[in-house]
């Protein structure tokens, strides 16, 4: 069976278990975030890129994670009153995940064997990473951290 985004639910930041099916139909770019990470003030480019993009239907989905240099400590209360007063997020953050290991989220576990990282490795060196996925639910790329927003901007309805 093919899986595509549709297939999988996550936890918001509130609490609430939402179906990734609502966001079908959508380019939807999904990343794994930190608060306090050299990368962090890609916050900035990831919300004005959403900003710039939601009407012609992009949608950035933010995944706090700790596995890389605790550097996602705060709780989710924490994490979007980070979010919010010090980048003005308003696109989806979603309850923090491990990404790579045993527990990571089933979502992390399908981007990463869609698209593979270098070197052909599954695994997710760092926070920020980025995957590309089209209104298809398939997964176009995979974007490392240092890939901002500004640059893979011009691929997102290429």
């Amino acid at each position: 069976m093919t899986e595509d985004l549709s297939a999988f639910t996550a936890t918001d930041i509130h609490g609430v278990v939402r179906s990734l099916s609502e966001f079908a139909g959508k380019t939807v770019l999904i990343v794994n975030v930190a608060s306090a990470c050299g990368y962090t003030p890609q916050y900035v480019g990831l919300e004005a890129m959403y900003r710039k993009f939601k009407d012609r239907g992009l949608v950035v989905l933010g995944f706090p994670c700790n596995q890389f240099g605790a550097q996602e400590s705060g709780t989710e209360a924490e994490i979007a009153a980070f979010c919010k007063s010090s980048y003005d997020v308003t696109f989806p953050m979603f309850a923090k995940v491990d990404v790579n290991g045993d527990d990571a989220h089933p979502l992390f576990k399908w981007l990463k064997s869609e698209k593979k990282g270098i070197f052909g490795t599954e695994s997710i060196k760092w926070n920020f990473t980025k995957f590309l996925v089209g209104p298809d639910g398939h997964v176009i790329k995979r974007y490392g951290s240092g890939d901002t927003p500004e640059a893979i901007e011009k691929e997102l309805f290429a």
